[in-house]
């Protein structure tokens, strides 16, 4: 795993959790809702009007999710390569710049010390940028294509994902408030009415003028603590320079490239039908709302293939249960069992056991 997708990694238990088919709320005005005393469907629904905002900013995302403690730096015992980048990605706080101009122009920049990770969208093309590794990826689009292609996660796309759990399986509160990066929002609670669930509450921040999601935090159930928190610390609304959604790869860098631009809506609209009916990208899902599970199939994982790092560190973050490994953290649960199968879902292991049998 590499840190440009750092976003996706950590709020990977947010989409676990909020993968349920319940729609969003899109009946009502998406006007902006400052100056008044809106409801909660008020704020959910005002979220669509910032699908064209031009803004740039600081994001900054937090990861609590009580993983246990790794020997590093002794006895040949330390991570290394993905195997550490993967578990930096969930202990750790990270730093990213977002450049975003309208629905199909984004830019993520995340810097560490000599080294930097983009992902930088323009129209149909995407390009991810590892300047440690010397590596690009270049993919074509679709002509079609939403403006969820770029591998980027946001406040955005945590509240999307958590509105779409609204009914019948969470209650939610009235807005309240608050200020996020020098901006007034709107706060709301979505607290899951299931037992079953790991996921104590998201809260969602929105800024009263614009409907622009500006901070999302996930609490486990039983702590106060964000688990997982992803936000803005700086933000400017307006056009950015052009020249930032341009990106040309050095001489001497190794390019993959991967042309979807023959993909049509009918192969997403097939995905979707299959999500629908319980499936989709050769997944399978169970339960409802907030408790739901999804299953990979045989051989999603082949541990032979993950390398002495990677699979030590799996040996060390997992436990033995009935019929594989499993690990639960305060906000999500995965399972693998010794046929090959893997299942996650924000829920106890023995919700994950029970449902593999």
């Amino acid at each position: 795993m590499k840190k440009s997708a750092w976003l996706p990694a950590v709020i990977a238990p947010v989409v676990v959790a909020g993968a349920v088919a319940a729609p969003m709320i899109a009946n009502a005005s998406s006007d902006p809702i400052a100056g008044t005393h809106p409801t909660a469907a008020d704020v959910i629904a005002s979220i669509a009007s910032s699908s064209d905002a031009k803004y740039s900013g600081k994001l900054v995302q937090t990861s609590d999710l009580g993983l246990p403690e790794l020997p590093t730096g002794s006895g040949g015992s330390s991570l290394e390569g993905d195997a550490s980048d993967a578990l930096d990605l969930l202990t750790s706080s990270h730093t990213a710049r977002l450049y975003v101009d309208g629905a199909d122009k984004q830019r993520v920049q995340l810097t560490q010390q000599l080294a930097e990770q983009d992902v930088v969208r323009n129209g149909s093309d995407v390009w991810t940028w590892d300047s440690k590794e010397r590596t690009a990826t270049h993919v074509t689009l679709p002509a079609d294509a939403g403006s969820r292609y770029d591998g980027t996660t946001t406040p955005a796309q945590v509240a999307e994902q958590a509105v779409q759990s609204i009914t019948p399986t969470t209650k939610i509160s009235k807005p309240t408030s608050v200020r996020v990066a020098g901006h007034d929002a709107w706060q709301i609670t979505l607290t899951p009415k299931s037992s079953g669930t790991l996921v104590g509450s998201v809260r969602l921040a929105v800024d009263q003028q614009t409907g622009l999601p500006l901070r999302a935090t996930v609490t486990a159930k039983g702590h106060s603590d964000p688990a997982v928190q992803v936000g803005f610390t700086n933000l400017q609304y307006g056009a950015t320079a052009a020249r930032l959604f341009d990106f040309t790869p050095p001489a001497n860098a190794k390019v993959e490239t991967k042309d979807l631009s023959d993909a049509t809506s009918h192969a997403k609209g097939d995905a979707a039908q299959r999500r629908a009916h319980g499936s989709a990208d050769g997944a399978t899902f169970t339960g409802k709302g907030w408790s739901t599970i999804a299953e990979l199939p045989k051989g999603s994982v082949d541990r032979s293939s993950l390398g002495e790092d990677a699979s030590g560190l799996l040996d060390q973050l997992t436990t033995s249960v009935a019929g594989g490994r499993a690990v639960q953290t305060t906000l999500v649960s995965v399972y693998l069992t010794d046929d090959g199968r893997v299942l996650a879902g924000a829920v106890p292991v023995s919700a994950l056991v029970a449902a593999a049998k």
